[in-house]
C-alpha cells in the first residue's frame, strides 16, 4: 500500500514564486521565476518589468530541466560537458534543456511534485532564490 502525496498546489506555486521573487529583490536582482507541477505544466510565473526578456525564458528551461532529471541544475553542468553522464541528453528530448544553476525539484514526502526555475541574476544567486523557496515550502 502507498500514500498518497498530495501534489503542488497553485497556492504552493504562488508561495515559491513570491520567496523567491522577494530574495531577488532583496538582494537588488531583477529576476522572472516559473514553477512547473510534476507533469511539467505552467503553474505560476513571474518576471519583474526591469528584467531581460530572456529570463523568462531561461527560468522555464532551468525548472523544465530540475524536472525532468529530478535534480538541480547546479549538479548537473558537469554531467553534460564532453564525456560527461548527459552529453548527449540535450537533444534527445523534445525540448530544449539548460544546465546553468537556477533550477530545483521539489518534492513533498519524498516523490517529485514539482519545480521551480528563476533566471536574471548570477547562477549561484539564482540557485540561492530557488532553493530558498523550496526550503520555504517545506
Amino acid at each position: 500500500m502507498t500514500t498518497a502525496v498530495a501534489p503542488l498546489t497553485v497556492e504552493d506555486a504562488e508561495t515559491l514564486v513570491t520567496v523567491a521573487h522577494r530574495a531577488a529583490e532583496d538582494a537588488g536582482v531583477t529576476v522572472s521565476v516559473t514553477v512547473l507541477d510534476a507533469g511539467g505544466h505552467l503553474l505560476a510565473f513571474r518576471r519583474d518589468d526591469r528584467a531581460v526578456l530572456i529570463s523568462g525564458e531561461t527560468s522555464t528551461r532551468k525548472a523544465y530541466t530540475a524536472l525532468q532529471l529530478n535534480a538541480p541544475t547546479a549538479d548537473l553542468v558537469d554531467a553534460v560537458q564532453p564525456g560527461g553522464l548527459f552529453h548527449t541528453l540535450p537533444t534527445a528530448l523534445d525540448r530544449p534543456l539548460l544546465f546553468i544553476a537556477g533550477g530545483v525539484p521539489v518534492h513533498r514526502g519524498g516523490r517529485l511534485i514539482g519545480a521551480i526555475g528563476v533566471g536574471g541574476g548570477a547562477p549561484g544567486q539564482d540557485h540561492g532564490f530557488a532553493s530558498s523557496a523550496v526550503r520555504a515550502l517545506a
